[in-house]
């Protein structure tokens, strides 16, 4: 549920399902209160990078009144862009249509956000671009906080992570709630209980909401492909699906939560259980959405493996006290901790050295743009 319902309350919709700025109407606040658009009224200056699922979705809570510190100043894609003295009104910041606005030029956007006059500069990234994650350090070393969904950077290569640690000043500088858990507590947990001298000795968990679902849904009576097209229609799944599939994923988001609790692990380190069959991992992806035989014969027959001893298919992260990683498809009693999901829930246990009888366990909703872009507000709201 939205935790804005009780005091948000949406108006009809723009043409094309589009909600304009100030259709949000709080109880005890103007109509057009959202974002701030008056010079000298804003806390923290804002350009966005990327407007997909999670980047739209953004724009989309920037028009709510919980957004009125913040003033977004530019958005662009990976091919245009709109600064906010020309930009359209409103609803329109939510799409790039193909031939509006300028060209993409990152140096007019950076001007921008150094022209206005809020004591804080931030950029989000809504992007998966490995080309924008690599630029993060680059962009706080000059003075800017950071806001960012792209686990390119943290969840990439150990290199860029220990760049980006090299830069870093204040943890605030750098929002990543989004990157693991789609905004739910988990890398501020492993923080505070570093801070607390408490040292992290397992992680396991399901970490993709969209294998999840999957797996939460997948009872052998449909065949695994099924499942896969409707993911992909309700936004869980990406749109080549083995991304997903192939572990990649996870094992970046493994990657992020190990490095944050102080593993410096390189991505070779952990073991991939890919799901994908080798004969489906080359093809184009509308050859791989339909050509499943493969994969529906081996998610069956792994299914009805588990199921013949009482147990669910999860695809779980693991890490232990020794560094050892692996993502992979395991078959779980009842009494597991992630036998009992549901819908898209991600579930992080951590094993420390204070929670050790019992292990302190996060759990909830791990995909959807909604939730992940409110994350991404509030590491913003968090710089105000």
């Amino acid at each position: 549920m939205n935790p804005y319902a009780a005091a948000v309350q949406a108006a009809p919709l723009a043409a094309g399902g589009i909600p304009a700025r100030g259709q949000y109407v709080h109880a005890q606040a103007p109509v057009d209160t959202a974002a701030s658009t008056v010079p000298g009224t804003a806390a923290v200056d804002v350009v966005l990078f990327g407007t997909g699922l999670v980047g739209s979705a953004l724009l989309t809570l920037l028009a709510t009144p919980s957004a009125s510190p913040l003033r977004l100043l530019g958005v662009a894609n990976s091919r245009r862009q709109h600064l906010a003295p020309t930009s359209p009104d409103g609803g329109q910041w939510l799409r790039l249509p193909a031939g509006a606005g300028a060209p993409r030029d990152d140096t007019a956007l950076l001007a921008a956000l150094d022209a206005g006059d809020a004591p804080v500069k931030a950029i989000v990234d809504a992007t998966a671009s490995e080309a924008v994650a690599a630029l993060h350090p680059q962009w706080l070393a000059r003075g800017y906080r950071v806001v960012t969904a792209n686990k390119a950077l943290a969840g990439g290569p150990l290199a860029g992570w220990l760049a980006l640690q090299q830069v870093l000043g204040d943890a605030a500088d750098y929002g990543d709630a989004a990157l693991v858990g789609a905004g739910l507590p988990v890398l501020s947990t492993l923080r505070r209980l570093r801070r607390c001298g408490d040292r992290l000795q397992a992680v396991e968990g399901v970490f993709s909401g969209s294998l999840s679902w999957l797996f939460n849904r997948y009872d052998g009576s449909v065949p695994f492909s099924a499942l896969l097209h409707e993911a992909r229609e309700l936004g869980y799944a990406e749109p080549d699906p083995r991304a997903d599939l192939s572990g990649a994923d996870v094992c970046r988001k493994l990657l992020i939560v190990a490095r944050t609790a102080g593993f410096a692990l390189e991505a070779d380190a952990v073991q991939v259980e890919s799901l994908v069959p080798d004969t489906l991992r080359g093809l184009p992806v509308g050859e791989f959405l339909h050509a499943p035989g493969e994969l529906d014969r081996r998610m069956a027959g792994r299914y009805a493996e588990a199921a013949s001893s009482g147990r669910a298919l999860r695809y779980l992260a693991r890490l232990d006290e020794h560094g050892r990683a692996s993502v992979a498809l395991a078959a779980v009693p009842p009494t597991h901790f992630a036998a009992a999901l549901s819908g898209a829930d991600n579930v992080f246990a951590f094993t420390t050295t204070r929670y050790h009888a019992q292990p302190l366990v996060i759990r909830g909703p791990g995909a959807g743009a909604e939730v992940t872009a409110q994350a991404l507000l509030g590491d913003l709201l968090d710089l105000a």
